[in-house]
């Protein structure tokens, strides 16, 4: 018998997993569609020995030390700026817009006090803020719009920064002076042996098991459990009774070149005619050394895994109806990015589930449900470990082959 069924082992499940295995007492069973734990934020050791993220660049930062300090218990942490290039006109240009920008860009010599009036003197006022585009020509003016913001947004997004929501670029700032970093939260830093060392320690408790590529529902019914922790999709929940929410993925092409070095930072974006919108270069996020390097193209797709809640007006309306039934439904508790249909950066995660913690952990479970939720299908592949699979350190030799260690 489990306290709590977990659907999803990213960030919101795995936390929910080891603070009501740790601090409560509960037996947590915790399960992922994927053959992976760490979710979005997995990483591994590519076929060269370089330290991958598979579904993209995860840049850890935070201002909360709670967050930050939670973490730490479970890995050692890199300290680590992030730092992004955007290709325009032929050059590559610090993004967000700062005062090195502008006076590359068009070959002036500004200094932070004059590089403000610019700004000012370009800006176009908008009384009211309506959407994405109204954000930046209020700001830096119709052609910096064009050339940094306007098709690195329609490439994300498919759909014209006229008619997106304000908050999707309201958060990245403009700069008078010469910070590059594209955060500038109080904490900023990489775990030092990657996410998934991470995630292995958060779970690695004999009250917590970890079941792989599983469907929750194939287990309904054939393991019984008390309440259930869902992070997945809440349209996908409740059948889709309303329609499908929409949402934006990604396509990642990763390649390995021969080369020490393959790009002058971390990220580069694509504000243009390319089909994808950025290029990540791993080693200067991991720190690893190695005589070869490891990049990924990212291409942004209408289906395939759910990434980016589309933050409209009808969308939003959408998504109000399945919070409803959410709140409705007993013994189920709905947390993170999916099961809210909202954006949230990696930190906001684990404060969300933080925070549901102190909520659910030191009330009684209500009554048995994992036997009254259906049938398991036939066939269905199903791995139970008593902690998280553990994966053998890798690390590169002088050939720049993977070698155990």
């Amino acid at each position: 018998m489990f306290d709590y069924l977990i659907v999803g082992a990213g960030f919101a499940g795995s936390v929910l997993a080891e603070r009501l295995a740790t601090q409560a007492g509960k037996k947590v069973l915790i399960i992922d569609t994927r053959n992976h734990i760490g979710g979005n934020a997995y990483d591994h050791y590519d076929d060269a020995g370089i330290l991958v993220h598979k579904y993209g660049p995860h840049i850890f930062h935070t201002n909360s030390r709670d967050v930050f300090e939670y973490l730490s218990q479970f890995t050692p942490w890199r300290q680590y700026e992030h730092r992004v290039l955007a290709s325009v006109d032929g050059q590559l240009l610090p993004i967000p817009i700062n005062l090195d920008t502008v006076n590359k860009l068009y070959g002036l010599n500004l200094t932070s006090f004059q590089v403000q009036e610019f700004f000012a003197s370009v800006a176009e006022p908008k009384e009211y803020i309506r959407n994405s585009e109204d954000v930046v020509v209020s700001k830096v003016g119709r052609e910096l719009y064009e050339k940094f913001f306007r098709n690195y947004t329609r490439k994300q997004w498919d759909i014209d920064p006229s008619d997106l929501d304000k908050s999707v670029i309201a958060r990245v700032p403009t700069r008078t002076n010469r910070d590059d970093r594209y955060f500038t939260d109080a904490y900023q830093a990489m775990p030092l042996h990657g996410y998934t060392r991470m995630f292995e320690k958060m779970l690695n408790h004999p009250n917590i098991k970890v079941m792989l590529n599983t469907d929750y529902r194939d287990i309904l019914g054939m393991i019984p459990y008390k309440e259930m922790i869902y992070t997945g999709p809440v349209d996908a929940y409740f059948n889709y009774r309303y329609g499908k929410l929409p949402y934006r993925s990604l396509e990642f092409k990763h390649e390995t070149h021969n080369v020490s070095v393959y790009q002058p930072q971390a990220v580069v974006n694509y504000p243009n005619e390319h089909l994808y919108t950025r290029v990540t270069e791993f080693k200067y996020l991991t720190g690893q050394e190695h005589s070869k390097t490891s990049i990924v193209y990212e291409y942004p797709r209408a289906e395939g895994d759910p990434y980016y809640p589309v933050p409209r007006p009808e969308n939003a309306e959408l998504y109000k109806k399945y919070k409803d039934l959410a709140d409705a439904t007993q013994g189920v508790h709905f947390v993170g990015r999916l099961a809210t249909y909202k954006y949230y950066n990696m930190d906001q995660v684990v404060a969300q589930a933080l925070t549901i913690f102190k909520q659910i952990g030191t009330k009684p479970s209500i009554e048995l449900l994992g036997s009254m939720n259906g049938s398991a299908q036939n066939g269905s592949r199903v791995d139970i470990v008593d902690k998280a699979i553990p994966v053998e350190p890798i690390v590169a030799n002088g050939n720049g082959k993977a070698v155990s260690k």
